[in-house]
């Protein structure tokens, strides 16, 4: 059997409590996954009980990545401020490539919500299943009514794996087909790599806005090293199937990326839409978009599925949506359209941007001036550029640094091109931002690398786009 240890080089960020080996990963039932909890934080927060009706200084629905940092950043309010969210556990979802390729042990991407939270502020552990932004409430599925003086909403994105006929019925019943971005099937990714044996290995990129969008080619190309590793990469085609037109959005990085796939003989078909997967024929219907919904069919011997995704169905039926279903922002502010006392980040806006962590970290600091000063009855400053970053891993020692803006230019931190498989991204990628997440992100305390690019490029660098105040 294949085994894969991760590099090293800073590991000392990470608490060593945390490591875990490949071997370890457990299979997933929620009794196991709460048995795999890594602990960071020595506070706790306990989740409150809602009364029937409440009200609070400031509500955050949604306790992911933007929620977590934005209620630390306000946890000066302390019981003033409530975050609503369902979930006991809260995940750190960019590493899921690492894990699915066997780089790093599922442990290390999930801690229990009650820890993640700021100890200050209340948490409902409930959904939000209503919002009255008119009226200045939300509904619980309890029926418990809160009332806000502010709102800021931060509740990710929504996967649709039953928008493609039969891939849940194959996510569950077929071993070699699987998938990074859930905690059930990412499990499934590494021990079907290693029994693989030769034959087509399908990668999909669906017709929709997704979750780090980069996901798809890192974990197909992460499986490429494996399937040379063992010795099979002769007798394999490697395929990646996707919606969009080109191999990734931002031109400087897609001629990069075209030069790994070129290197790698990886066969790339563009316009290409999974819509169905029959795991008992093993084959993979794909729509093709540039010839009238044309049926291409694939046979496959492992299949990684990216799911359709969109807003929480929540959003999409609420007066806080755009007609995408989006939670409708000012671009630059992150102040909603049409509701002043109503801010929001993450995958769930409508930014026309990347939706990655990187992406909310630099939202998070944004979000924290305007609110601020909307609360001290100031105006708000357009200050968000669109500043997203995605680590394009393409082996288990080298990685492509993406950092780019709302117009698809390079915003690049490091002082040198990006654009180049590099040893220092990959470290970067798998050791350094882990730890800067758990403990900086989250706690508040860290905003994004526009600082460090201003400090690296001597404040020389590319001004960012922005309307006058």
């Amino acid at each position: 059997m294949l085994c894969r240890q991760s590099f090293s080089t800073v590991i000392s960020l990470l608490p060593k409590s945390s490591i875990c080996s490949v071997q370890n990963i457990p299979k997933h039932s929620p009794d196991i996954m709460r048995g795999s909890v890594c602990f960071y934080s020595t506070s706790e927060v306990k989740p409150k009980k809602a009364p029937q009706s409440s009200r609070y200084k400031l509500v955050v629905v949604g306790g992911g990545t933007g929620g977590c940092a934005v209620a630390s950043k306000f946890a000066s309010l302390g019981k003033e401020c409530v975050v609503v969210e369902p979930s006991d556990l809260h995940y750190y979802q960019p590493l899921w490539t690492l894990v699915g390729a066997g780089l790093k042990g599922f442990r290390l991407s999930v801690q229990p919500m009650r820890e993640v939270l700021p100890k200050t502020c209340d948490w409902i552990k409930e959904k939000a299943v209503t919002f009255n932004p008119k009226e200045n409430y939300i509904v619980l599925e309890s029926g418990a009514k809160i009332e806000y003086q502010y709102l800021v909403v931060a509740m990710g994105i929504q996967l649709d794996y039953d928008k493609v006929r039969g891939a849940l019925d194959a996510l569950e019943n077929d071993p070699v087909v699987a998938s990074i971005y859930h905690p059930k099937w990412v499990h499934k990714t590494f021990p079907a790599l290693q029994e693989f044996k030769g034959g087509n290995a399908v990668f999909t990129f669906p017709n929709t806005p997704i979750k780090c969008a980069g996901a798809p080619q890192k974990i197909m190309y992460l499986s490429d090293e494996i399937f040379r590793m063992l010795d099979v990469r002769d007798k394999t085609s490697v395929i990646y199937n996707t919606a969009l037109g080109v191999i990734f959005g931002v031109k400087k990085y897609a001629d990069a990326l075209l030069k790994v796939v070129d290197k790698r003989d990886i066969k790339v078909n563009y316009k290409h839409n999974l819509v169905e997967v029959n795991h008992k024929t093993r084959t993979a219907t794909f729509e093709n978009l540039d010839d009238n919904s044309k049926q291409v069919y694939f046979q496959y011997d492992f299949l990684h599925l990216t799911p359709p995704m969109s807003s929480p169905d929540v959003l999409k039926k609420s007066p806080l949506a755009n007609e995408g279903g989006w939670v409708d922002l000012h671009k630059h502010t992150l102040q909603h359209v049409k509701f002043p006392n109503v801010f929001g980040l993450g995958d769930c806006t409508s930014l026309p941007t990347s939706k990655t962590a990187a992406a909310a970290a630099s939202q998070c600091g944004i979000l924290h001036k305007n609110l601020s000063a909307v609360m001290s009855g100031k105006p708000t400053v357009p200050l968000y550029d669109g500043y997203t970053s995605c680590p394009l891993v393409t082996s288990s020692k080298h990685c492509i640094l993406a950092e780019f803006d709302y117009e698809g230019q390079p915003l690049e931190t490091l002082p040198f091109n990006q654009a180049r498989e590099m040893r220092l991204m990959y470290n970067m990628k798998a050791h350094l931002l882990p730890a800067l997440y758990w403990n900086g992100m989250l706690r508040g305390r860290w905003n994004g690398p526009s600082f460090v690019r201003k400090l690296l490029h001597l404040g020389l660098g590319r001004k960012p786009n922005l309307p006058s105040s």
